[in-house]
């Protein structure tokens, strides 16, 4: 018999601390359905001390999901510890992860703590956290820089004070696997009570080696890793989720474990992170990525059609790859859009919610006559960024733009419930857009990244935009979808404008 690997997805807490990809309430919950479709072990659904929105999130995710645990971070203070134990309050099944740094370097300049504080500190937090639940994870941040002795010291404490899952992190992604596999193999050898607990690793890929060292440490011992969909996180993001579940199949021969994800939903999860956080995922990005089953060279396409396995290592449907079906059109009806919301596991609160997106749905199918899996994702997803109470709406737009003609556009907005009118000229009909909004506007932020991706096939696929601007520090995402590829770009524009309004949340540094 394997053993069994723990999957960690901390997609909705590290993954969101990418630049932009902050995500709505209504957004994580999307997500946390997603993951636990897919038979995730444990989501980390925030951080419960950074800010009310991300306290609210993690309990109302709490609150739905049954079948995975529900995580939430805290650092190794009294008020982050319950402030999480109480986010996890309605779970099925919760965990406290608590974490301090145990790098000299941390230690002395950040914390200004000596090693033996860090330790005390360390063990209260977790009999702090044992008060909510007997699931509490003790993470050692810039583990990679930690002298071995004294981590050996630490985990040791925090297991006899009731700690079930010790998590190793290459908090700042500089090891290598060789020596982060060896890492793994000395702790698991040299901690007093080592056998009573879960070894866990959590990589960064600021070097480019998240998934190859956190495959490293699962060959050293480790039974559990925290991944991110898509890879999605601080600077260089984390280790990919779908590389390491795969990895861990594909290779059966080499690891002595196995996941119980269910693999079918890993391509839906990919695309519905992309979709919200506006992150796109690279063509030749593996086992997610557009063209990780394409093949171009004659020789491979020849070896292929006679048999997969010449040049496939995995099955594409085995990950959830399929070609593109019609699933609704102009004549559906509301119980056909309703049931296949359904199967791609899209929740709306309310009749009323329903009864929205099925009309977008009808106004969408008036312009594009074969309806896809991802058209619904994106709607929904352009539903959810339209709510009430948002300060800047699209009402009207015209754009001109002929051969030797300076492009113009005309636009009309809502700004805080009053209509303005407004027209601008640009080096393209989506300058002049851009222009035009922002001379109502007057954000003065920085245009950090323009970004169009069709969202299926066909001249009539709908366009996907991701505007990222940039003001006084902070870095917001925009999305909007449409037919016509201008009207998308307007409503990302405004979507990131309306991000601008609302305070950002607390960063408290929760990088682990």
């Amino acid at each position: 018999m394997k053993d069994h690997l723990v999957i960690f997805d901390t997609t909705l807490r590290d993954g969101e601390q990418s630049p932009g990809a902050s995500m709505t309430k209504d957004e994580k919950l999307r997500v946390a359905r997603q993951l636990e479709r897919m038979r995730v072990d444990v989501i980390e659904a925030g951080f419960a001390a950074a800010s009310p929105g991300d306290f609210d999130a993690i309990k109302s995710i709490a609150s739905v999901i049954r079948e995975s645990t529900v995580c939430s971070l805290a650092r190794s203070n009294e008020n982050d510890i319950r402030r999480a134990g109480e986010a996890i309050g309605p779970a099925a099944r919760g965990r406290v992860h608590t974490f301090i740094a145990t790098s000299p370097i941390h230690m002395e300049k950040k914390l200004r703590m000596t090693p033996d504080q860090v330790v005390e500190s360390a063990v209260r937090a977790v009999r702090w956290a044992r008060e909510y639940t007997d699931d509490v994870e003790f993470s050692a941040e810039d583990a990679v820089r930690s002298d071995v002795d004294f981590l050996c010291l630490v985990f040791a404490e925090v297991i006899k004070a009731g700690a079930r899952t010790i998590n190793v992190p290459d908090t700042v992604g500089y090891s290598v696997p060789s020596v982060w596999g060896e890492l793994m193999r000395t702790l698991i050898e040299r901690v007093p009570g080592a056998d009573r607990v879960v070894w866990s690793t959590h990589c960064h890929n600021d070097l480019g080696m998240a998934v190859a060292n956190s495959l490293s440490a699962v060959l050293a011992g480790a039974r559990q890793v925290e991944c991110t969909i898509n890879g999605l996180g601080e600077r260089a993001g984390n280790a990919s989720l779908e590389e390491v579940v795969m990895a861990v199949r594909t290779r059966s021969d080499l690891f002595p474990v196995q996941t119980r994800i269910d693999t079918t939903q890993i391509v839906p999860a990919s695309k519905l992170v992309s979709q919200i956080t506006g992150y796109p995922v690279q063509p030749n990005k593996a086992v997610v990525g557009a063209n990780a089953f394409a093949h171009e060279s004659g020789i491979h396409q020849d070896g292929v059609l006679k048999h997969r396995e010449t040049y496939e290592i995995m099955r594409a449907e085995d990950v959830g790859w399929a070609q593109n079906k019609l699933v609704l059109g102009k004549h559906s009806g509301r119980n056909a859009f309703k049931s296949r919301l359904s199967a791609l596991a899209i929740v709306l609160d309310s009749e009323e919610a329903l009864n929205t997106a099925f009309a977008r749905f009808k106004e969408l199918a008036d312009k594009k006559h074969e309806i896809f899996d991802e058209d619904l994702q994106a709607l929904v997803s352009g539903e959810d960024l339209t709510q009430d109470g948002e300060y800047y709406k699209l009402a009207y737009s015209r754009v001109c733009s002929e051969t030797g003609e300076t492009p113009a556009a005309a636009v009309t907005l809502i700004v805080d419930g009053v209509e303005q009118k407004t027209s601008g000229v640009g080096s393209g009909p989506v300058d002049a857009t851009f222009k035009a909004i922002e001379s109502i506007a007057a954000s003065g932020a920085e245009l950090l990244l323009y970004s169009v991706n069709a969202i299926t096939t066909g001249t009539d696929a709908q366009g996907e935009v991701t505007v990222r601007l940039g003001k006084d520090g902070r870095i917001v995402n925009g999305n909007g979808a449409d037919t016509d590829i201008v009207i998308a770009s307007a409503k990302a524009y405004l979507n990131a404008l309306n991000k601008l309004q609302v305070p950002d949340r607390l960063d408290p540094q929760a990088d682990v």
